[in-house]
């Protein structure tokens, strides 16, 4: 059977407690609520090779054509069952979960479980995929940091399959369970959960699978993490050493896996090290440190515990008074931090600098170091604070309450009914003659109530238009709800334009591909609409994160991004750069963003065939952009509002592009952030420029700066 099916008994997976688990296809849950390993004998005739097919491609890491293939054949699949489409939408929530890390929408798709496991035909059929759906959807909200729902949804899945429960169900949920205890810091109870899952995870009967094996190896792993917390560190050993030779010894059986058996031995080592460098035994360490960064600092490692694995190593060079051999180290870490986001390993490095520097005399650029440190490690705390805070036991306990205290409400409710039944029909006669005499002396009362009611009329329109003037007096009430309504259309508008864009590449049928792409470019119109208006009522609150740019570089990378859309219509962009390279002290993503527009405008309003030229020139105390074309130019009658928020000056583009009229105010909003000005000359003869003047940096920004840029360049 293919390593893929064992996998679909619940296509969910938790994260190993320091390293995030590498993300594989097939490393999944090994839980399966009294589902035979998905048998396809679950599935229809027709859905069955499409079931194995899909597999067959998720297992040589093929996600993508695995995806497109299930969603084409699936289309032509009539009548399919009730597992069918559940699996259907399983392996659409592994794709999203696992492959994209698109939460929200793997959480779409447990919601679609949930929704077909409704319409199961028994009662082992249902318990099966509701339980699924449940911890599919419970992993969705723990990737998405709401571990409340989380929690609910796993003892939701629990409570209904308990009845049903196997050894792998229970694996998985005492390995579940010591994940959360993990997180919480009761080290303790998770290395006992820990424990309990391997041992349900020995019992499991059939042949030893990759995803078996490769949980078991993990559970031995986390044990003994959760044992370096306790402080038991002899302990901690043991279980490294353990989870050491279940990976060699099922080497030959799983060679094909060979490159994540060796990732596998490359975490352990990390973890080992760190345990022997808390005993002191620092060379032992550094061996087993430097092996572990050899193995996942590769393309297909895992480089974000070989990062980790580097800043420990960084920590024996700081207790050995290795310092040239930290400092070059700290270079190689900070060029891994600038594409693996990790706050725990950046504030790491900063205290290692901030060390290192003490060491030589330098209290100033240490400070620094220590403070940036600081600030990442409160930062850090108060993400984890509520989790913390959060007694899981309670919670469950509290779950199993409410369930109970349903299950009660139920039986009331049922016992109620046929007390109400014979009220109900007691007491219609006395209703039916309570509202005869009631409608008798509604009628005396006709004319009066008439009369009340237009006063009532009257004062409320006249309250009506006072709020009427009040609205259109409250420009923040306006913006407040455009946030929202933009805000809410946006994410609908994204799945829309999304799910078209799939289907008109699937298609074959050229009218449905043709309406198809109508409604994939109308959402994308709409959604870009949308973003701009969130942009720019948005755009006063943003903060500045300044940095030394270089303007020509800036300027030949907005450039270059934009040849292909001026090739679309044979224009040609001409730059002149400065005579000598110059920076600026900017936040580089909102001034590309202010460059970006400008040459986009220039290609939108010029004909086919044109220049637009781009020019930067250097004055005393500031640099002057300006951004030429030969286009249709603006009118006299809007060069005052073209700068206006929602403004009605806008037109569409040479060959017919759409124009919403928000970007120019955005732009001016940036460079008026940055103390900087823009403005344009225009004639609808010979085209239209734009300026822009944005101030060089100070002298003390730039003495800062330079001194910071010394430092990496030494430290690469």
């Amino acid at each position: 059977m293919s390593p893929f099916l064992k996998l679909l008994g619940i296509n969910i997976i938790l994260y190993s407690p320091k390293r995030w688990l590498m993300l594989l296809p097939f490393v999944i849950a090994i839980f399966s609520c009294n589902r035979k390993e998905a048998d396809p004998a679950d599935y229809s005739k027709v859905f069955t090779p499409v079931f194995n097919k899909t597999t067959h491609f998720f297992d040589f890491n093929q996600p993508d054509r695995a995806i497109k293939y299930l969603d084409s054949a699936f289309s032509h699949i009539n009548n399919p069952s009730v597992n069918d489409k559940f699996r259907f939408y399983s392996l659409h929530y592994v794709y999203q979960q696992k492959v994209k890390h698109q939460y929200n929408l793997a959480l779409l798709y447990a919601d679609s479980m949930l929704m077909i496991a409704k319409n199961s035909v028994s009662r082992p059929q249902y318990v099966s995929n509701f339980a699924e759906g449940n911890y599919a959807k419970g992993d969705a909200y723990f990737n998405l940091k709401k571990f409340n729902e989380a929690y609910q949804c796993y003892f939701q899945g629990y409570v209904i399959s308990k009845d049903y429960v196997n050894q792998k169900s229970l694996a998985d949920y005492t390995y579940r369970m010591g994940m959360i205890m993990y997180k919480q810091a009761h080290y303790n109870l998770a290395a006992n959960y820990f424990k309990e899952s391997y041992s349900q995870s020995l019992l499991i009967q059939g042949p030893d699978r990759f995803p078996a094996f490769y949980r078991r190896q993990e559970l031995l792993d986390n044990i003994g993490e959760s044992y370096i917390y306790t402080g038991d560190i002899d302990s901690a050993l043991v279980y490294f050493d353990k989870a050491l030779k279940c990976v060699n010894d099922n080497s030959t059986k799983f060679k094909v896996r060979s490159q994540l058996l060796e990732t596998a031995r490359g975490v352990i080592y990390n973890n080992k090290g760190e345990a022997l460098m808390i005993l002191g035994r620092h060379n032992e360490a550094k061996e087993l440190l430097k092996k572990s960064i050899a193995i996942n600092l590769n393309k297909d490692g895992d480089n974000g515990d070989a990062l980790l694995a580097e800043i420990k190593l960084g920590k024996i060079y700081l207790a050995t008074n290795k310092n040239d051999s930290l400092f070059s180290l700290l270079g190689t870490i900070l060029q891994q931090l600038n594409t693996i986001k990790n706050e725990d390993a950046e504030a790491d490095w900063n205290h290692l600098m901030g060390s290192y520097y003490l060491q030589k005399k330098n209290a100033a650029k240490a400070i620094a170091y220590i403070q940036e440190y600081n600030s990442l490690k409160d930062s850090t705390a108060k993400k984890l604070s509520s989790f913390k805070e959060t007694d899981v036991n309670q919670q469950l306990a509290n779950f199993e309450k409410e369930n109970e205290i349903q299950d009660l409400s139920n039986n009331n409710k049922l016992q109620y009914i046929y007390l109400e039944v014979a009220i109900i029909c007691a007491v219609m006669a006395i209703i039916i003659v309570f509202l005869l005499w009631r409608n008798w002396l509604i009628s005396k009362h006709d004319v009066a109530t008439v009369k009340t009611l237009n006063e009532a009329i009257n004062d409320q329109k006249i309250s009506l238009e006072k709020a009427l003037d009040e609205i259109k007096n409250s420009s923040q009430e306006k913006d407040r709800i455009l946030r929202t309504v933009a805000h809410d259309l946006r994410n609908p508008l994204g799945g829309i334009a999304s799910l078209s864009s799939i289907m008109v590449d699937e298609t074959d049928d050229e009218d449905l591909k043709y309406q198809l792409k109508i409604i994939k470019d109308t959402s994308a119109d709409t959604l870009e609409l949308i973003n701009e208006i969130l942009e720019a009522t948005n755009n006063t609150s943003t903060g500045l994160q300044k940095k030394l740019i270089g303007v020509d570089s800036l300027l030949n990378n907005s450039i270059e991004l934009l040849r292909f859309k001026a090739a679309e219509k044979h224009q040609r962009i001409v730059f002149e750069g400065l005579e000598t390279d110059d920076q600026l002290y900017i936040n580089r993503e909102m001034i590309w963003r202010v460059i970006s527009n400008l040459i986009s405008n220039a290609i939108k309003f010029s004909p086919v065939d044109e220049t637009i030229s781009i020019k930067a020139v250097q004055r005393d105390n500031h640099v002057q952009i300006a951004i030429t074309d030969h286009g249709i130019g603006i009118p006299d009658d809007m060069k005052d509002k073209v700068f206006n928020m929602f403004t009605d000056a806008k037109r569409p583009g040479t060959i017919g592009e759409k124009s919403f009229g928000l970007g120019l105010s955005i732009c001016k909003q940036i460079i008026e952030k940055h103390n900087g000005k823009i403005w344009f000359e225009s004639d609808t003869k010979t085209g239209t420029t734009f300026f822009i003047r944005l101030p060089k940096p100070k002298k003390q920004e730039l003495m800062v700066m330079d001194a910071d840029l010394n430092q990496q360049t030494v430290s690469k």
